[in-house]
Parts: structure tokens; sequence; C-alpha cells
């Protein structure tokens, strides 16, 4: 099958305290609850009857699209060639989707069901990094609204960023830099972590009444570096705010900066690059990443972004069996 070419913002602030449309509410405290950081190694099962193979393998829609123009695709088209291809489970890539309408998303519910896929994530866009304070506001609604998407899908995890300064020119720019991007003048990156933290203990409640982890992906800005990531997360300290770990997005010392957010993962992006990157190529080692997985005892899902030139055709069912091999238990 061939890509074809081809609202749920939240209220106000004040939604916050009163839930999540649609959401159930709870009397759990989102401010530090304890949650062990993973079941560790020992909860491994053994080989033999009845034992699960490896991770889960999903694939987000993104990497039928990956920002063309020329291939994009539609999320439930997405879902078919997702079942096709053999993938346990589809992440959609929010700003893919051209209809939010509540018959469409239970359209999508019933159509993952018959083909024997979760729904299993979704990657939201939101920016807390600024020092416009009502800027800063209508991200945290947005977010707030991602949250109820997602809960109106039954996914149970959303990827939050921290959102970036916005000095560079454009993404290309960005990426020329490695991802390195000035503050705006007059600032520095620690005025911002304040803001982002604040933003994404605002959205807390939300995400515990709708039952949503948020998991705020190594992805430039703040979270450039397993140190900025984890300086939020361990700031938050909620159960509810764990850590999307993109496998991809560590352009210096990848994987003892990923074995470092490794324990707070709540779900895996695994990058590959056929054809040559988009915009940089990485040579990952996945039995080495699977390995630092495995050992922190995590058994989520890991979710395929390609990212590379060749048609994703041929090159999305080459990823999921390089990923397959390397998760497998």
């Amino acid at each position: 099958m061939t890509p074809d070419r081809r609202s749920f913002l939240a209220g106000s602030l004040a939604a916050l305290g009163l839930g999540a449309a649609g959401c159930t509410p709870t009397a759990t405290s989102t401010k530090g609850s304890t949650m062990p950081e993973s079941p560790g190694p020992s909860a491994h099962p053994s080989a033999g009857p009845g034992a699960r193979p490896g991770n889960p393998m999903a694939v987000s829609t993104y990497s039928f699209w990956r920002y063309r123009e020329d291939a994009k695709t539609s999320i439930d088209e997405c879902i078919a060639m997702a079942a096709d291809m053999g993938f346990d489970a589809v992440e959609i890539l929010e700003v893919q989707m051209e209809r939010k309408d509540n018959a469409y998303l239970q359209q999508l519910k019933r159509q993952a069901l018959a083909a024997g896929l979760d729904l299993c994530g979704m990657s939201t866009h939101q920016g807390f990094v600024s020092p416009d304070a009502d800027v800063r506001r209508k991200n945290v609604e947005k977010t707030v609204a991602s949250i109820e998407l997602a809960y109106a899908l039954g996914i149970p995890t959303i990827r939050v960023n921290t959102g970036r300064w916005g000095t560079s020119k454009d993404f290309d720019a960005l990426m020329a830099n490695r991802g390195i991007e000035p503050p705006l003048p007059g600032y520095t990156d620690d005025d911002a972590f304040p803001w982002v933290i604040a933003c994404l203990e605002a959205v807390l409640p939300a995400a515990e009444r709708c039952g949503v982890v948020l998991g705020l992906e190594n992805h430039w800005g703040l979270g450039r570096t397993a140190e900025g990531v984890l300086r939020i997360v361990e700031a938050v300290n909620s159960p509810w705010l764990r850590v999307t770990l993109d496998t991809g997005n560590f352009l210096e010392n990848p994987y003892d900066q990923l074995a470092r957010i490794a324990p707070k993962a709540a779900f895996v992006q695994a990058k590959t690059y056929y054809g040559g990157g988009t915009w940089y190529t990485l040579d990952l080692d996945y039995d080495r990443i699977a390995a630092i997985l495995r050992k922190v005892g995590y058994r989520g899902y890991v979710s395929l972004e390609f990212e590379g030139k060749e048609d994703p055709r041929t090159a999305i069912p080459k990823s999921l069996a390089l990923l397959r091999r390397a998760f497998a238990w």
C-alpha cells in the first residue's frame, strides 16, 4: 500500500482545577508521589511457555510522512500500513492529524482494534521557553488539549517538549548547529528551566485525571542533554511526568546519555536512517541500546521514527526487523 498525497484546544487555565473534559477525577496527589523507576532486570520473564518475546513494536505516523509535502499521509492510512507491515502498535504525530472531531477519533480506535493494533502514544508540540507569560499560558492550554485528545483516543502517554528559544533562522539552521541555540538577549537557560517546570506542573492535574503519562523527550531546547531532561523531571517529581527516550537526539556521547535517562523512560522512540538521514545520520548500535534498556527493566513500547530518504515502503519493514532482533528477550 502506498502513502497517498493528500477544536480540540482546551478552554483555560481554570479548567486545570476542574479536570480535563471527560476524564475521571482522582484523589491522588501529583506531587512527590513515589513510583519505582523500573521493575529491574529480575522482572524480565524467563524463556519458556507464555514468555513475551520482546518489547512491543510501534511505528510513529511521522515515519510515513517526515514533513514532506509530497508524502502527506492520513492517520487512518498509517494505521492500515502499520498493520500490513506487522507492527504491534501506532504512535500518532498530533500535527499530522487533519481531523480531530469525535466521530473520527472513535473511527480510528475502531480501525486499530480491528487491525489488532494499540494506539500507544502521541507526539505533541509545545514551547514553554519564553519570557512572555501569556505565551507560556497558551502552551499550557495547548498541552491540556493534547492530554484530552489522547484520552479520547485511549492513548496512555504523550511526548512533551521543553520548547526552545526560537533564535535559529529555521529548523535546518538549528540542525546545522547540532541543536544548539543561543538564548534571547538578556536571558540564559537558567532563566528558562523554572518556566518549563512550572508549566509542566500546571498540566499535571489534567494528566492524572485522564490517566495520560507525560514523557519529556530529549528533543533540543532544554532537553538537548540528559542533564537538562533530568533537571526538569526530578524537579517536578511526579509519576505523571517521565521521559520519552529518543535514541537519535543525543549527538554527543549518546550511549552514556541514554543510560542516564533510561531508568525514567515511559516510552522509547527509535530512529533509523536508511538512505541517509534528512538532517544527519547516526550509526546507532541497537544491540547496545536494547541492553541499556533491558538493564533497567524497560518492557514498554519501542516506536520507530524512520528519518531516512529511502522509500518508507522498503525502509520501514527493514527497520522493524532490525528493532525486533535487537529488542527480543
